[in-house]
């Protein structure tokens, strides 16, 4: 049996042999195309548009929270990353440490973004910059943003503020209205059109030295953060009990053999285990979820086995 699917991934090196066609999953008619992360999760959030793609793993975890989605997850994460270690500030900033950021205002493309619930977990534990401690801006408007489509509200005692559509958190950092922005990277996104671009940004990051950060908060935690998820449409899913497993096996094989990213619920249990339980602490969700809430049954049961 085939089972047709229309896909859409982001290009990276994980993903690449599955967009070009050098790597399919057996029994699949994949018709996968690319897409920026911004516009496919706004787009799967939104309208389910996809049966196979990449998500956020933070937004799909707070949708989930409030009852069943259409999709689950496999343990497939394209991203990973040190993401604290990139936050900017003004190049003439006198901001020098994480925990110069208390009472200051600080920039995030979403305040639900996985990259994001990471930066205020390290924030806290590892600097004690709790997330209402700053006052915050959200450039993506709510109707546009992947929190408009979970029901988003700021939690109770956090100050945000939707950035106005004429401007832009590059300019407000320039303009020195905000002191620095969390996370901002420059995909050109439709969903993230804005008047003013992010390439003119006059900033730095607030680490002297990111990678020497990244190599201590990997040390002390025993963490490497992770961010997009890949999901499977749930009814394809149930309809088709093998579907999962042709799907993840197809991932592995596409991984970059160089620099091979980590897959598996086992392999990635304590980061998904903390990321869920900043989404709690950050008020986010109501309760903390188990992971077969949000993972195919394919790699959660006995039965399955595909850890």
């Amino acid at each position: 049996m085939t089972v047709a699917l229309n896909a859409a991934l982001t290009v990276n090196e994980r993903t690449r042999r599955l967009l070009d066609g050098s790597v399919a999953p057996e029994g699949v008619a994949f018709n996968v195309i690319p897409l920026s992360p911004g516009d496919m999760f706004y787009r799967q959030l939104k309208f389910a548009e996809f049966d196979v793609s990449e998500l956020s793993l933070a937004s799909l975890v707070i949708a989930t929270a409030a009852g069943p989605t259409p999709w689950l997850a496999l343990p497939v994460f394209t991203t990973r990353e040190f993401f604290h270690t990139g936050i900017l500030v003004r190049a003439d900033s006198t901001l020098r440490s994480p925990a110069d950021l208390k009472h200051r205002r600080v920039g995030v493309l979403e305040y639900q973004q996985t990259a994001v619930v990471w930066i205020r977990g390290a924030l806290q534990h590892e600097f004690g910059v709790r997330d209402v401690d700053v006052e915050w801006f959200m450039e993506r408007a709510p109707e546009r943003s992947h929190g408009g489509a979970t029901g988003f509200a700021p939690p109770d005692g956090v100050r945000l503020t939707y950035v106005a559509p004429e401007t832009s958190l590059g300019a407000m950092l320039e303009a020195g209205e905000i002191d620095a922005i969390l996370f901002y990277p420059s995909l050109g996104d439709a969903i993230d059109a804005r008047a003013n671009g992010r390439g003119n940004v006059h900033a730095r990051t607030l680490f002297a030295d990111p990678a020497s950060e990244a190599r201590r908060y990997a040390a002390a935690t025993g963490l490497h953060p992770l961010n997009h998820c890949v999901v499977v449409r749930r009814s394809l899913a149930q309809a088709h009990p093998w579907l999962a497993e042709r799907l993840y096996d197809a991932f592995v094989a596409a991984n970059d053999p160089a620099e091979p990213f980590v897959y598996g619920l086992d392999a990635t249990r304590r980061e998904l285990e903390t990321l869920v339980g900043y989404l709690y602490e950050q008020r986010l969700i109501p309760r903390v979820l188990a992971l077969d809430e949000i993972f195919a049954p394919a790699f959660t049961t006995p039965e399955g086995m595909l850890r």
